[in-house]
């Protein structure tokens, strides 16, 4: 069989049409968008058709999207940006202990060098945030609250609809800033309900080009620009946008998005397939987070205790399968995942955390055939170790 690729989460296939697009725009219409000739009107035009495409997502308001280079400084612009900018009304900020390095750093980076005070909430063993333990934080000098909603490594889907209104309700100049990047497009945004006021996505992990993303802001929310030097994206994030890129990013956010229930259901029927699958082949193995029913629809993180995850995943390379031991931003580094260990998982799990994630070039066929070679590699490296 042909490879298997289950680290969606890291990165996705773009899809043939966005590869096709990017390069078509790239030969043809390379114009300045902030020129006023034809070529530079003939960009615009792509760049703001994009901008309605995913804007579609969050009730058509245009004006609303920042385009940036990626989900990591979509993050950065949202907090950072209202941290400095809305610091006259408070020196408090809230997040949560399992959210993206590209989010937390920004709170180390705002609490050690900005002075600002910042309560890191922990979670359960499913990756949950308690809003009871939100509502005790929350005060008039809370000006920033950022919880993600889907878990890059867990797929934990946060309460976003019960946490927002609670903010609000308690202090209503608190903003709420949602990392959406691994739910952009595959599950429903329900901005409304959640009240928020920040949405952060990226394209390439909905099969779009890589190195372009967007911060959502709601219109009256006022943010301090990271950079300075130009007058594009509302003076927001100055430089000549990408223009081939972000339209790449709106084709793949309207493919991703269509008939999303559908797509929803079979990713999650594949992730269901495998776990099963699993199941059937009698090895020892447990789920890190919450149950695979509860979790997002692409996500599954799985612990083989006795087995180095490192060598799992060679070994599973080797059988042309391709999974993660955990967030690309840290998976290279040596200690174990922060994520994983505030869940309080004992070292034997921690040590042995695979995550595993699909996407719609998946099939019933990889799943099963990645469960099986999954379990071989496991008995295989057993017999060695033993």
């Amino acid at each position: 069989m042909a490879d298997v690729y289950l680290d969606n989460s890291s990165t996705t296939r773009p899809y043939p049409e966005v590869i096709d697009l990017v390069s078509r725009l790239q030969s043809e219409i390379y114009g300045n968008p902030s020129s006023m000739h034809e070529k530079g009107v003939e960009a615009e035009k792509q760049i703001e058709e994009a901008r309605r495409q995913i804007t579609s997502f969050f009730n058509n308001r245009e004006d609303e999207i920042i385009f940036t280079s990626g989900g990591t400084e979509a993050n950065n612009l949202a907090i950072k940006g209202a941290a400095l900018r809305n610091r006259n009304k408070g020196n408090h900020l809230i997040t949560s202990m399992v959210e993206h390095p590209s989010v937390l750093d920004c709170f180390r980076y705002l609490e050690e060098n900005e002075r600002f005070k910042v309560d890191y909430l922990p979670v359960n063993n499913k990756g949950l945030v308690d809003p009871d333990q939100l509502k005790t934080l929350v005060s008039k000098n809370t000006i920033l609250v950022s919880i993600m909603h889907v878990n890059n490594e867990i797929g934990t889907i946060q309460p976003l609809e019960e946490i927002g209104p609670l903010i609000k309700n308690l202090n209503p100049t608190t903003l709420l800033h949602v990392d959406a990047v691994q739910s952009f497009s595959k599950l429903p945004l329900k901005f409304k309900a959640w009240q928020a006021d920040l949405i952060s996505c990226s394209a390439h992990k909905l099969h779009g080009p890589k190195g372009v993303g967007c911060l959502w802001a709601k219109k009256g929310i006022l943010l301090q620009p990271l950079m300075h030097g130009g007058g594009q994206e509302k003076e927001m994030r100055p430089g000549t946008e990408n223009g081939p890129a972000i339209a790449g990013f709106g084709l793949a956010a309207s493919l991703t998005g269509a008939n999303q229930k559908q797509k929803a259901a079979a990713l999650a029927s594949l992730k269901l397939t495998f776990y099963r699958g699993l199941q059937q082949e009698g090895i020892d193995f447990f789920i890190n987070g919450p149950p695979a029913e509860e979790s997002a629809v692409h996500i599954i993180n799985l612990s083989f205790p006795g087995l180095p995850a490192e060598a799992l995943l060679h070994a599973l390379e080797e059988r042309g399968i391709y999974a993660s031991a955990g967030s690309a931003c840290h998976s290279r580094k040596p200690e174990p995942s922060y994520i994983l260990q505030a869940l309080g998982l004992k070292p034997e799990r921690l040590e042995s955390a695979l995550r595993f994630s699909f996407s719609c070039y998946n099939d019933e066929q990889e799943v099963n055939y990645a469960a099986a070679q999954t379990a071989d590699a496991i008995r295989e490296l057993k017999l060695i170790t033993s």
